[in-house]
């Protein structure tokens, strides 16, 4: 556990050393209101699974790292995240060969990494991706912003230091009007790196059509795997299958 500077931030990661020192290490890239503490023992079962190092960091606003003061952020916010801050945390961390491993947020932040700068990564694990806007992830986000403060609140703060900062960062940027403009499948036609994509049939942020434009548009090899009894949060859905189908695809890679 530690702290490091990146693009101007001061970020919170923790490193889990693997096995196999020659192995790529996996960056782990948490969702929208994520952090390291929120991934569980995901990281620690896919080192083992693996032989793998795990790298996983939380983004500004989100648990202890640099918080979030000014909300809605930018629509392209997850594109800036993976073009202006991505290369310079695998800088800071000393990574130059890695497996990109992200969830829904952190998972576009991976894919639009890829079709940009994909300079070190090897592959790229997509859990529950987004590139553009559905009304079911609106409708979604809806319900829970309106829950915010009757209890969910309380339940953000034991892993988010500054928890305003990183729910309202996150809920009030997707709901802000200008976010129908959102779309990242620009990358995609560059995105060349072998690539999964997961994602549960019970999503209730996004429809299989997220799936769908990734294998249609993707310059480079891509596997699409669907979970039955698996909503948005596939690590804690399906921790299992989860670890042994990411574990599979890294085996091919090292």
């Amino acid at each position: 556990m530690g702290f490091l500077k990146a693009a101007g931030q001061r970020l919170h990661f923790e490193l889990i050393e693997g096995a196999n020192p020659s192995a790529p290490t996996l960056v782990m890239l948490h969702h929208g209101l994520g952090c390291v503490e929120l991934w569980y023992d995901t990281p620690q079962k896919l080192s083992d699974a693996t032989g793998c190092s795990v790298f996983t960091y939380s983004r500004q606003g989100y648990g202890q790292s640099e918080p979030c003061t000014k909300w809605p952020r930018s629509v392209r916010y997850m594109q800036d995240e993976a073009i202006e801050v991505l290369p310079h945390v695998l800088e800071a961390a000393g990574l130059d060969d890695v497996i990109l491993v992200g969830h829904s947020d952190g998972a576009t932040i991976a894919l639009v990494y890829g079709g940009n700068e994909p300079k070190g990564v090897r592959g790229i694990v997509a859990i529950a991706p987004h590139f553009f806007l559905e009304d079911i992830c609106t409708r979604a986000i809806t319900k829970i912003d309106a829950a915010y403060e009757n209890g969910l609140k309380q339940k953000l703060a034991r892993y988010h230091t500054h928890v305003d900062g990183a729910f309202y960062g996150w809920s009030k940027s997707w709901l802000q009007p200008d976010f129908v403009n959102f779309n990242t499948e620009e990358y995609l036609p560059t995105l060349q790196v072998p690539t999964l994509g997961i994602q549960g049939l019970d999503d209730e942020y996004g429809t299989l059509k997220q799936l769908e434009c990734l294998e249609e548009k993707a310059g480079g090899p891509v596997e699409i795997v669907t979970l039955a009894d698996c909503g948005h949060m596939a690590h804690r859905d399906q921790p299992e299958k989860l670890v042994e189908l990411i574990s599979g695809f890294v085996r091919k890679l090292i």
